[in-house]
């Protein structure tokens, strides 16, 4: 399965509870993400008695094997099958260091099996738990119902959402972002902090646009790698109204940039395009960005650094691309919706359909010839995540807000890459956003992954992150 895992199965115990009900849980346990598609790496009955945890030798022997499996676990599972001991599983937890997220879950007790044959207690020993995680300073996730069995509907939509969790936490720590040029002279809007984000675990690096010019004139138009490009780009949008020249210099751009990237280990990146790609190469890097995007190597434009880490957040959310877009215009009178737009770079994926242009904007100050590469086309209706990060020199930290809503059907006439977007209580995001000095792109994500990004951003990366949702109402 694409989503596939490899978890970490803490199991606790209490031992004057039935043995029956430890044994009969972890298997249950074990099947439910096995059947999800995920690898688990639990304790054996021959390693811990039960292959659960109750004692100090327990949490020795389970943490030893969490951290001989380090490398491969992206998160924990604690789960309660009876009250469990909390301080060994406490314990295990602190003794394995593993820096992953955490997901506590409680199984149900039946009200006809309530004697002491076949009693649980999870209820109450999962705040027994929790109360210890918190004492020893674990962050950790709960589930959506306090006590869920592992087969049940609800267990399963609560483990896709914190293997979202656990992707989004792996996919930033340590994450690597190619900023290709100088940021745009008139976009202070994009400034960010390289230390911030150092000290979060995201390196930049950087590539000056006099080095990627140089290297494709080093190329020529028939370089074996140029054209496999070429027929990249021919076979990835319309580009029937796109000169050929045009589309030779946007191949050599994509093999220069692509390979500059694998070449540094880089899985993101942010190009810069306003006007001086246009100016001195004469074409628009839109479509090679665009590909990028679209085979889940975020890529964002105007250098807007901050802008990919939203980006790639919610493409590890959920495993599917995302796009940069401008919060840019009302739409009518409506106030829970707006046009987000882009000139554009937009993955294939976000369109309707979709065709190659020249950028409108652009070309009226450098000619028509020297803008060819935009994609163009309407998002297609359906929902969409947002966030936005940004670096605060102030506090230190990275800051930022995420929410849902969808893309609509309304109709729409303009140019680049556009859609309608709809999100409850809009006018109270944007407030949210001018009052705290946001920028004006924000990442996007054909998707429902909003509260997932919170999770992992807030409670294992530490960010401080609005999540924008609406307000209860009391019934009329």
């Amino acid at each position: 399965m694409a989503n596939s895992m490899t978890f970490g199965l803490l199991v606790a115990n209490r031992g004057f509870f039935p043995d029956h009900l430890v044994k009969s849980g972890r298997a249950q346990m074990i099947a439910a993400l096995e059947k999800a598609g995920h690898t688990v790496i639990c304790p054996t009955p021959e390693e811990t008695k039960l292959g659960a945890v109750e004692s100090r030798a327990d949490a020795k022997a389970c943490a030893a094997l969490f951290r001989r499996n380090a490398d491969r676990i992206a998160g924990v599972i604690a789960a309660l099958p009876n009250f469990g001991d909390e301080k060994s599983a406490a314990e295990t937890l602190r003794l394995a260091n593993l820096g992953v997220p955490i997901l506590v879950q409680a199984f149900p007790d039946t009200p006809d099996k309530m004697r002491i044959t076949d009693r649980r207690d999870s209820f109450c020993g999962k705040m027994s738990l929790c109360n210890n995680l918190r004492q020893f300073g674990i962050p950790y996730s709960l589930t959506s119902l306090h006590c869920e069995s592992p087969d049940s509907p609800e267990f399963a939509a609560d483990l896709a959402w914190f293997g979202a969790v656990c992707r989004i936490v792996k996919g930033i720590k340590g994450l690597r972002i190619g900023a290709i040029g100088a940021r745009p002279a008139s976009f202070n809007t994009v400034r960010y902090s390289e230390k911030i984000l150092e000290k979060n675990g995201i390196t930049v690096e950087p590539l000056d646009l006099s080095e990627v010019l140089g290297r494709i004139a080093r190329l020529r138009d028939d370089d074996a790698p140029v054209l496999a490009k070429l027929g990249e780009i021919r076979a990835y949008v319309d580009t029937s109204a796109v000169p050929v020249e045009s589309l030779v210099k946007m191949a050599k751009l994509g093999v220069v940039v692509g390979g500059w990237m694998s070449e540094n280990e880089l899985t993101v990146s942010a190009i810069q395009c306003w006007t001086a790609m246009e100016e001195f190469f004469g074409v628009v890097p839109c479509t090679v960005m665009s590909q990028m995007s679209d085979n889940l190597m975020s890529s964002a434009c105007e250098v807007d650094i901050a802008g990919a880490v939203g980006m790639h957040a919610l493409r590890l959310a959920s495993g599917t691309p995302s796009a940069l877009l401008d919060w840019n215009n009302n739409y009518g009178s409506d106030p829970d919706k707006a046009v987000c737009f882009h000139c554009s770079n937009l993955p294939k994926s976000f369109f309707e359909d979709v065709r190659m242009d020249f950028q409108e904007i652009i070309a009226g100050s450098v000619g028509k010839l020297n803008t060819f590469g935009t994609c163009v086309g309407r998002v297609k209706a359906g929902p969409m995540s947002f966030a936005r990060f940004s670096t605060d020199d102030e506090t230190g930290r990275i800051r930022g807000y995420v929410g849902e809503g969808e893309f609509t059907a309304d109709s729409l006439e303009t140019f680049g890459g556009a859609g309608v977007v709809r999100i409850p209580e809009m006018q109270r995001l944007l407030r949210y956003i001018c009052e705290n000095g946001f920028e004006h792109h924000v990442a996007a994500n054909l998707s429902l992954t909003a509260g997932a990004v919170h999770e992992a951003a807030t409670r294992y990366l530490g960010w401080d992150v609005y999540w924008h949702q609406p307000r209860l109402r009391a019934p009329e």
